[in-house]
């Protein structure tokens, strides 16, 4: 079996798991719909933010936050492919750990994108309308979100033994990066000690990018957005491999 052909066939057998698991692609979309239209349509209805309706200020977030929900919580299935032993013939395989990881990052970085996909149609019931440079920058800056947080799941998955561990320690993660990204508030004015815990946020910089080419209201030049996310989706790449070289 060729490295190519590994990869693949990873891949393949994580883009059918999410293909048969309907009622994860249902609930994983009906969330952030749920956000934008009763959460975002309810304070809509009182608050505009730089003349932008509350709405359709968060949508951006909201896009990041469902690519961040699904991204890190694909690791769970590390941790229940080593509870049922289909790990251990993965590992044993004529494949390198660094193509194994591949593979597996590849295969959620389809299920995120595809869900990427749904939401990104959702812009035309707000009434906004992306031009096509504008569309292929948001599949950029969510594809390079979906590969770091991907391999940030993967990473804390090879690192646990139970699913209700790695749940644990997740929920302890994607709530605070959410709630930081700025996704439901602009960054201007915040205290000192949150504007400095928004920064380090890496999500606050794939919101901000999608915000910036989705809307026109940014925080930061597009290229700083791009390239923390560049370096943050290489530095949790390079950290996976290493950790699937020595898992057991």
């Amino acid at each position: 079996m060729s490295r190519i052909e590994g990869i693949y066939a990873l891949w393949l057998r994580e883009f059918k798991v999410f293909t048969r698991e309907r009622s994860r692609v249902v609930t994983s979309i009906f969330t952030p719909i749920l956000w934008i239209f009763v959460f975002g349509g309810g304070l809509g209805s009182a608050v505009d933010i730089g003349g932008v309706n509350y709405q359709v200020f968060i949508y951006p977030g909201i896009l990041a936050m469902s690519v961040l929900f699904t991204s890190v919580f694909f690791g769970t299935y590390i941790v229940w492919d080593r509870k049922i032993d289909i790990l251990k013939e993965v590992l044993v395989a004529p494949l390198s750990r660094t193509s194994i990881f591949v593979g597996k990052v590849l295969g959620g970085c389809t299920d995120s994108m595809l869900q990427a996909f749904i939401m990104l149609l959702i812009s035309f019931a707000l009434g906004v309308y992306l031009s096509p440079s504008a569309l292929l920058m948001a599949i950029l800056l969510l594809f390079l979100l979906a590969l770091s947080l991907v391999s940030t799941g993967l990473i804390i998955g090879s690192l646990m033994e139970s699913p209700e561990g790695f749940n644990m320690i997740v929920s302890f993660l994607v709530f605070p990066l959410f709630l930081l990204s700025g996704a439901l508030f602009p960054l201007d004015n915040l205290p000192f000690w949150l504007r400095a815990m928004t920064y380090i946020d890496p999500v606050t910089y794939g919101v901000d990018g999608l915000r910036t080419v989705i809307i026109g209201v940014s925080q930061f030049p597009l290229y700083v957005d791009l390239g923390v996310l560049a370096a943050f989706a290489a530095a949790m790449f390079t950290l996976g491999t290493r950790a699937f070289e020595r898992m057991k």
